[in-house]
């Protein structure tokens, strides 16, 4: 039953992460639009500092824990779909802390990347989600 409660919750992080995830680049194109130092510039820094700090890290950091705890209790460390979601898992926490630094770049009034370009990596998490979400219920090896 034990088991059952981490899975839950291992969901509930899994669902705050890629929340956070994928509005944080949505609020970076909105935040290239608008004027360095103008009150809407100001505001943006607020909002994705506290999407970063309040939910997207410690979202991160139970994901981590509560999935690691699931694979010792569940005996997965030998399965091969393991293997390659923890490789996606990964690959997720690298675009997680790109967004993080992404973060500070616009607080310090720093950013020299179009709109575009986040644009393009909002679809970065959703790939990797999909691929995720395909290994754990169809484990195809």
């Amino acid at each position: 039953m034990l088991y059952l409660w981490i899975k839950a919750f291992h969901v509930i992080a899994i669902i705050a992460w890629m929340a956070g995830m994928l509005y944080l680049p949505r609020l970076f194109v909105y935040h290239c639009e608008v004027p360095k130092g103008s009150i809407q510039s100001e505001t943006f820094k607020i909002m994705e500092r506290r999407l970063l700090k309040a939910i997207i890290n410690p979202a991160m950091g139970l994901t981590w824990i509560l999935g690691l705890i699931l694979i010792w209790q569940g005996g997965w460390y030998t399965s091969g779909w393991l293997h390659a979601k923890v490789l996606l898992v990964l690959i997720l926490s690298g675009v997680h802390g790109f967004l993080s630094k992404t973060v500070k770049v616009f607080a310090a009034d720093a950013n020299v990347r179009p709109a575009k370009f986040y644009r393009m990596i909002n679809e970065v998490p959703t790939v990797l989600m999909i691929g995720i979400v395909i290994l754990v219920i169809v484990k195809p090896f």
